[in-house]
């Protein structure tokens, strides 16, 4: 089992771990792989995060269901970028078409309660943040005038214009797009009212669409810096990427609202921070040059 783990392991980071950073040893690395680990974790330093649980037999989903009521997320224990993931679930007839998907991805899946709210990627290093985005899904903004389409033609070639490509892909008007957009009713040559956000996909991934905004780390409270910096601690690293949702914003103390850490990633993916849709691109070189002082030990081992 252990050398089919390895195998899998190492496809993943081959191929779809490309230009995530690596500044971390072996042992931190593989105590971060899984959503089961990141909560074991949270839960023991008292970390808010959502109620959830592992499962691989499919009833135990339907039974927190019925137990903790919808919305729902439902997502592989081990995946990145939001692969396999499926949100805001709302019914039992979307909790097993998710459960199915996402078993494609990975055996074991997790389930737990869906926080509407802000969703951020805050890298934490040695006593201090690095970076803080939001990220947000595929989006356009109606003016009233223009459909759908010509809306994503519009913010394609703005994204071009700011050689935000590669790192974050445009907006494709395909089968995915047109089938999201039906839920709220809407079609590509549908003319949004002025200042209506449509979403066009769920995910907030960068494949989809999706987009980043830096955030000055002025604003952030000092006991969300610190929150952050004990996460790091707790798991003994040196760089963390800490995926979590404020409800109000992470402008707003945690102890004021709603607020799930979702999971922790060794290896971040540091490159989406150098190409912000919104927001002044942050010069990070002072924080690299701190990292590549770093000794790792096995740092080309998955």
């Amino acid at each position: 089992m252990q050398n089919i783990k390895k195998i899998i392991y190492s496809w993943i980071s081959q191929r779809y771990m490309n230009g995530c950073s690596s500044y971390n040893n072996l042992e931190v690395r593989k105590s971060c792989r899984s959503k089961e680990q990141a909560r074991a974790v949270f839960s023991q330093g008292n970390v808010p995060h959502a109620r959830g649980q592992i499962f691989l037999n499919p009833m135990t989903a339907h039974r927190f269901a019925k137990t903790h009521g919808f919305p729902l997320v439902i997502k592989p224990n081990v995946s990145g970028y939001s692969r396999g993931s499926y949100f805001p679930i709302n019914s039992f007839t979307e909790l097993w078409k998710a459960i199915f998907l996402a078993k494609i991805w990975w055996p074991t899946t997790v389930v737990e309660q869906y926080l509407k709210g802000h969703n951020y990627r805050v890298v934490a290093i040695k006593g201090e943040l690095m970076s803080v985005i939001e990220r947000y899904p595929p989006t356009i903004t109606g003016d009233g005038i223009h459909t759908i389409s010509e809306l994503i033609d519009e913010e394609n070639t703005i994204r071009k214009a700011m050689e935000l490509h590669p790192c974050i892909y445009p907006i494709e008007k395909n089968e995915q797009t047109i089938n999201y957009l039906k839920k709220s009713k809407y079609t590509l040559e549908s003319i949004p009212p002025e200042g209506e956000d449509v979403i066009l996909f769920y995910r907030i991934s960068l494949a989809p669409g999706g987009t980043v905004r830096t955030i000055d780390k002025d604003t952030i409270p000092e006991d969300n810096k610190q929150l952050f910096l004990d996460v790091l601690g707790m798991f003994d690293a040196n760089i963390l990427g800490i995926d979590v949702i404020f409800e109000k914003g992470i402008e707003h103390s945690f102890h004021d609202q709603k607020c799930i850490f979702l999971e922790v990633n060794s290896r971040p993916y540091l490159k989406m921070h150098d190409y912000p849709r919104y927001g002044k691109k942050e010069d990070l070189s002072p924080y690299y040059n701190k990292l590549n002082q770093i000794e790792i030990s096995n740092a080309d081992i998955y």
